[in-house]
Formats: C-alpha cells, structure tokens, sequence
C-alpha cells in the first residue's frame, strides 16, 4: 500500500464521522489550550516577581536580626531575635567590596500639611538609598550625609504623596509633620510603581535614627547592603558573616543574598508553573480517553473494511498503521487547535488584563503538542492491534 493510499484511508475516515472527529479532537484541544493558557500566566507571573526583585539591583544582599534554630525534639524551637543596631550597620561599611549600606525601618504615621492629613507608610533609612535602591530623586536631593544620630529633620516625599499634599507645585522647602513631628521637604523621588502590591511612591522617608525614636524601635528591621559587581556574594556574605558574629558572640541575624531569595522564589513559581500544568494535563488524559474509545468504535465499525483490505493484499502491518495514523492525526489536529487557542488566549488576556502578566513558554507548547501527539499514538495502539488480528475471512463476513 502506497503511502498516498495511507493518507486517503485515513483522511477519508476522519472526514466520514466529521462530528465524532470533531469532538475527539476538541478533548485534546481543551488539554492543549489549558496547557499553554495556564502555563503562560505562570511563567508570566513568574518573569514579573523576579523582574520586581531585580528592579533595585543584583548586587545586593539583606541582614535581618533573629535566627531560628531547632534541637531536634518535638516541638523544640527557638527564636533568639537581638537588636541589629545602627552601629552594626556602620561597621558593614568597612568591609572590603561593600559599597554601601541602608538601614532600615518602616512605620505608619499620620502626615500632615497644607491643611491635609493622610495615613502614609514611612521609610527611616540612610544616606546611600539611591544607590543601593536604585532609586532618584526627581526634585531636590535625598537625605545629607549627617551623622547619623544627629541628623536633622529632613524629608524627602514619594511622587504620589508629593502629588497628594502638593498638587501641582514643588514641595521643597515646605514644612511637613510626620507623626507628630515637623520636618522640611528637601526632594521628592522619583515615581517607581508597585512591587508585589506594595505601593513604593505613597511613601516618605527621613533619617533612620529619628524613625527609630518615631517607632520606639531598638533594632533595624534589615540592613541592605550594596557590594561591588566583580565581588562574590558568598564570599561578602561570609565576611559579613564573621563580623557581626564576632560584634553579637553568636549567630543571632540572617543573611540572604538576592541570588538566594531570586532561587527559593524561582523554585515556588516552578513549582506552581507545573501544578497549572498538570490541570491542563488531566483534560489532556480525558481527551486520551476519548480517542481511545473513539478508535475502538471505529474497528468496530469498519470491520469488513478491513476484511477486504487484508483480501486485497493489505499486510498487518499496513492495516495497524492504517488506525494509527487515523489516532495520530485526531492528536495533532486537535493539539494544533488548542495550541492557537492557548495562544490567542494569553494574547486576549494581556490585552484586556494589562495587569496579569502573561508570558508564553513556548517549550511548554511544544512539548504540549508533542504530548497531544503521543497521546493519539498511545490511544490508537490496542484499536489497530485489534484491527490487524482480524481474521480477512471473519472480517468479510461482518456486516
């Protein structure tokens, strides 16, 4: 049997069932389609949070206070949490490869001005915010290099609080109360959006030691430091490390380099790229099914078909080959489908969701539609097996 024979059986015998075919085809594209739409949003979603991550450099690391430590009995774990202090922060500055440092603490207190009052988020840190943060001011500068205790009651406003109290005219030199407090306005920064749904302009900073007084805080919540691009993170974070143990006697703070956190993060949005996945792989399953069943009714159906075809000449072989191809073409037929409907799908969201980020991972539709593929050849195998045992005489007498 020629191969042009191949295709006209096969094509002849999808063509003949038309809607059966179509509904066959459409399990394993609602599979398919499930696939790559769900797997765009995570790998959308994915690409967002590491590029919300990154938007303040890769060369930084955090040191937090506390660490906690478990003895290997039920229940047995503590928490040894002591003040990482401003003079600790400092300390971090003299250390080969370290370029700057923020400490930093965040409050919420009343602001007040023009007559205005809002809640507002307030950030206490240093000198070095914009270029640790990477981060501008768009009017004015940021806090003076003081010394650090006694720095004086500078301000400097994020854009949509800047916007808020001081529509349509510079705030710089204004006077400002913070939590009670009256500070001047000396910038205003630069607008730099959401990360992760926290809103990084509905903010004002001043100096880290009068937050802590505002906040009555005795520890810094994290001290971020910014090291040199050709520096080895481990091995900053180990001499870091050895200096604050050496300041506390004992290992009582945690350090995360942003390679760690970008890796833990990127194993969670992994993880959850795969769990999207395999929901689109269960209609994957149930298309497999269909196919399956489908391909058995067909044998059955066409019975004396194959009765002739092997009095004709036609080998087994040929015969199972015959079923196969009919499976695998209902596979990539329907693959296909839901491949431009995940597609157009992701397309249709990102243009009507501006705020879901989508991304299509195309090794996930290409291995999709290789999976649609096999599944047609993996469902047709035990219907053209069947096919081909059939005895010609028996076959022909099957009407």
């Amino acid at each position: 049997m020629r191969l042009r024979d191949h295709i006209h059986f096969t094509g002849s015998a999808i063509l003949a069932q038309r809607t059966r075919s179509l509904l066959t085809g459409l399990g394993i594209a609602v599979g398919i389609a499930a696939v790559v739409l769900l797997t765009a949003i995570g790998h959308g979603v994915q690409r967002f949070v590491v590029q919300e991550f990154t938007q303040f450099g890769t060369n930084l690391l955090a040191v937090t206070p506390g660490k906690t430590e478990t003895f290997g009995m039920s229940g047995a774990m503590f928490s040894t949490v002591r003040p990482l202090s401003l003079d600790d922060a400092l300390t971090l500055q003299q250390i080969p490869q370290v370029l700057a440092v923020v400490p930093f603490v965040q409050g919420n207190a009343a602001v007040e001005a023009n007559g205005l009052s809002r809640r507002t988020t307030v950030f206490g840190t240093g000198p070095a915010v914009p270029q640790v943060w990477q981060i501008k001011p768009a009017l004015g500068r940021f806090l003076p290099q003081d010394e650090v205790r006694r720095a004086r009651a500078y301000a400097v406003l994020g854009s949509k609080l800047r916007d808020e109290l001081f529509p349509g005219r510079s705030p710089l030199g204004e006077r400002i109360r913070i939590g009670g407090e009256t500070y001047r306005i000396i910038g205003s920064m630069e607008s730099k959006g959401q990360m992760l749904g926290f809103d990084l302009d509905d903010t004002v900073y001043i100096p880290i030691a009068r937050a802590m007084a505002m906040f009555d805080r005795e520890s810094l919540m994290e001290v971020d430091i910014l090291y040199a691009a050709e520096a080895d993170a481990d091995v900053v974070a180990e001499r870091i490390h050895q200096r604050l143990e050496a300041r506390h006697g004992g290992e009582d703070f945690t350090i995360t380099t942003q390679d760690q956190m970008l890796e833990v993060l990127g194993s969670v949005l992994d993880v959850l790229t795969m769990a999207v996945g395999a929901l689109g792989a269960i209609s994957l399953a149930v298309g497999g099914i269909g196919i399956l069943t489908i391909m058995t009714i067909s044998v059955r159906e066409r019975t004396s078909e194959v009765g002739l075809l092997r009095a004709l000449g036609a080998r087994k072989q040929q015969i199972m080959w015959l079923f196969l191809g009919e499976a695998i073409i209902l596979g990539a037929c329907g693959g296909i489908a839901g491949m431009l409907l995940g597609i157009g799908g992701a397309w249709l969201i990102g243009l009507f969701i501006p705020a879901l980020p989508v991304h299509i991972a195309w090794d996930y539709v290409a291995l999709a539609l290789l999976v649609a593929m096999l599944i047609g050849l993996v469902a047709g195998v035990m219907p053209a097996l069947r096919a081909a045992a059939l005895d010609p005489i028996e076959a022909l007498r099957t009407e």
